[in-house]
């Protein structure tokens, strides 16, 4: 039986892949990627290079080895997401004949494995491959984006160079006022890194100043200006929603 502090998702990576099972953007082992965006009348997936580009000995070498990546992870994507309609796949420009042939017989190739009802069209001469597709399953609308967690959608959030004062005067509160002597606090892998950095890293100075230490927990499903603070028996600790404003004339 897991008994670790950290949520079990979390601590095995499966978070992160649920997280991106179906983001807007898949990336590639050789280091392209994929971009994926779904419209009313049809389904768009632009190849990128990425990282890739410098590595081949020319232009063409690299687009036919990022192609033939992509072709594999789109077909793997299709099946993945089911998606049906029209689907358009933008490959990177090749000049040869030959090898806009072979990226051509590599979909459909891997396209065989799909059991739904599907057609592979040739590129075009702007490198454009068109699918068409039948679902499987009965369709089902899944967001390749998410409204943010910390602002709702507002597109603002409380200045992030603030949210250490926030948390430390949480901290005084709860140590000093309501004499708690055993916290969690459960924040974003990048506060957790600006707690622990050092020998004498911040939770040490903390330490020293309260006598009492504090356990963090890594938790990559927070936003930056998102935490939380645990009692010892792991029960979520509500917070005065006073001090969850940050005095603007301070």
């Amino acid at each position: 039986m897991y008994t670790g502090k950290a949520k079990i998702f979390e601590h095995y990576g499966i978070e992160k892949q649920i997280k991106s099972a179906f983001g807007q953007t898949v990336s590639l082992r050789g280091g392209g990627y994929l971009i994926i965006e779904h419209t009313e009348a049809l389904h768009v997936i632009d190849v990128n290079s990425g990282n890739k580009s410098n590595r081949e000995e020319n232009q063409e070498t690299t687009a036919m080895s990022v192609n033939l990546e992509a072709a594999k992870e789109v077909a793997r994507q299709l099946r993945l997401r089911d998606m049906g309609g029209i689907i358009v796949v933008d490959f990177i420009d090749m000049r040869s004949a030959e090898n806009k042939k072979t990226i051509f017989n590599s979909m459909k190739d891997e396209m065989e494995r799909d059991r739904a009802k599907h057609t592979v069209l040739p590129l075009s001469k702007f490198g454009l491959m068109q699918i068409t597709r039948e679902r499987v399953r009965p369709q089902m609308n899944i967001a390749t984006k998410e409204v943010c967690p910390t602002c709702n959608g507002s597109g603002t959030i409380m200045a992030s160079i603030l949210i250490t004062d926030l948390i430390e005067r949480h901290l005084e509160h709860l140590f000093v006022k309501q004499n708690e002597n055993k916290l969690v606090l459960a924040l974003h892998p990048f506060l957790y890194a600006y707690y622990t950095k050092g020998i004498i890293s911040k939770r040490v100075k903390l330490f020293f100043k309260y006598k009492k230490w504090i356990n963090l927990v890594k938790d990559s499903s927070l936003g930056i200006t998102e935490f939380h603070f645990l009692n010892k028996d792991g029960e979520e600790i509500e917070l005065e929603q006073a001090t969850h404003t940050v005095n603007s004339e301070e």
